[in-house]
């Protein structure tokens, strides 16, 4: 599959993709509660090998599968918890978890930073895994599940990353943060910001888990903390000198490159949804 799409230009792998990718986590998240733990739990594993493989590059030595596992094990305590299916105390459990990195590392003898890599291995965990399962705070935010924020929430996301790109690459000339992401410019933030608000509106049409003005105020958070996730990813390839995160997603680089955006936007919309939110 990702052969044959590498025939086309990267606009057409960047549609293909885009389509294809979006249309499955629509379908995971609509269809039951199931389908979406099962869909974001290889979007959380795969987002978290990533993360750990690029900090490899830099000459560091995380605990890949450990933290990769721990992670999910973050991810999947939370749905239960969220579910109703475990107690909220089994949260606990997280703890002793997460303190076995420093008995493995005691047994990794040429190891030479061993703290440093203690330190990127949590590192995944709380910026990868953490938001991730926080998403969980948002689709059970009403009691039981409903997919109809978190649905919104990614088509509000999607809409703005692609008025960005169209924008920018057809008007943009006044760069937005050139120290760390010289593609990006004002113009193009402005256009994805536009998307985002009709998008929006268009979603309160049809969605009533919130009002239009809390749709809008949604999407105003999601425009802010999604652009500075993609700033604070770029940030993190230019510190190892990489262009993309990866290969994986045809057109659009890899899953840290797709998801970045979702990453830091999740705490904050929860945040809100969980203080104003009645």
């Amino acid at each position: 599959m990702i052969s044959r799409l590498n025939r086309y230009s990267n606009l057409g792998q960047r549609v293909i993709a885009g389509v294809i990718g979006a249309a499955a986590i629509i379908f995971a998240i609509w269809f039951s509660s199931w389908t979406y733990f099962l869909a974001f739990s290889v979007i959380c594993a795969f987002t978290l090998l990533e993360f750990y493989k690029l900090v490899g590059l830099d000459g560091h030595f995380p605990l890949k599968f450990w933290g990769t596992f721990t992670g999910l094990m973050v991810y999947t305590t939370a749905f239960f918890i969220q579910k109703g299916i475990l107690p909220v105390q089994y949260y606990f459990l997280l703890f002793p978890l997460g303190s076995l990195v420093f008995f493995i590392k005691l047994y990794k003898r040429d190891d030479k930073k061993p703290f440093t890599n203690i330190a990127f291995t949590f590192l995944g965990i709380i910026y990868v895994a953490v938001p991730f399962a926080l998403l969980h705070g948002i689709v059970f935010i009403l009691g039981d599940y409903s997919y109809q924020i978190i649905l919104g929430l990614m088509l509000i996301i999607w809409a703005s990353d692609t008025g960005a790109y169209f924008a920018g690459t057809k008007f943009g000339k006044h760069k937005l943060f050139e120290r760390v992401s010289p593609k990006k410019s004002w113009e193009g933030s402005i256009g994805g910001a536009a998307t985002a608000f009709v998008m929006a509106l268009a979603i309160s049409l049809f969605y009533d888990d919130l009002g239009t003005w809390e749709w809008l105020i949604l999407a105003g958070i999601a425009i802010i903390t999604a652009t500075y996730g993609d700033l604070v990813e770029s940030l993190f390839k230019r510190s190892i000198a990489i262009k993309d995160s990866g290969s994986s997603i045809p057109g659009h680089g890899g899953f840290l490159d797709r998801f970045d955006g979702l990453l830091l936007s999740v705490p904050f919309i929860l945040t809100y949804l969980a203080l104003f939110h009645y």
